[in-house]
């Protein structure tokens, strides 16, 4: 297991203003935080090291491009199985956007993304086929909301 790193207040003010834009400029981060631009950039590069920083991403409104749909399935698996061998089954869906184990009912959830009704039936079968889902709950996402910062 890789250590876990150590992060200070200032660590965690850079980490919000990054999380809220992670465009903002280094200038701009600097000076919310109270350093200049060089100290920004080396604590920046520090965390992108040690991965507490992993990627910088664009967050897409699926809701505001004219087609596909979003969903969220529940998986119940019918066995005790190994997290390893679902989220290598379930990473052969390209559909599949992102998957989340969890403590309780369900097992998992599973973020799909398709074009249409017909798409969503065929990823939804493809789940189901792997023969350790028990069963599936299908939710389609009619709006979104993220708390940023």
């Amino acid at each position: 297991m890789a250590e876990l790193a150590t992060i200070d207040d200032t660590d965690r003010a850079i980490l919000d203003l990054l999380r809220e834009n992670a465009r903002r400029p280094l200038r701009e981060i600097a000076t919310a935080v109270g350093l200049t631009v060089a100290p920004v950039q080396r604590r920046i590069a520090r965390l992108e090291h040690l991965g507490v920083i992993e990627r910088y991403t664009v967050q897409v409104n699926h809701g505001r491009i004219a087609t596909g749909i979003e969903a969220m399935t529940e998986l119940q698996f019918s066995d005790d199985l190994d997290l390893a061998q679902i989220m290598e089954f379930v990473a052969q869906i390209p559909e599949v956007e992102e998957v989340l184990t969890l403590a309780g009912d369900p097992d998992a959830l599973v973020r799909i993304r398709v074009e249409g009704v017909e798409d969503l039936r065929r990823v939804v079968s493809s789940l189901r086929s792997g023969g350790a889902i028990a069963s599936t709950k299908t939710l389609v996402v009619l709006e979104q909301w993220t708390r940023h910062g």
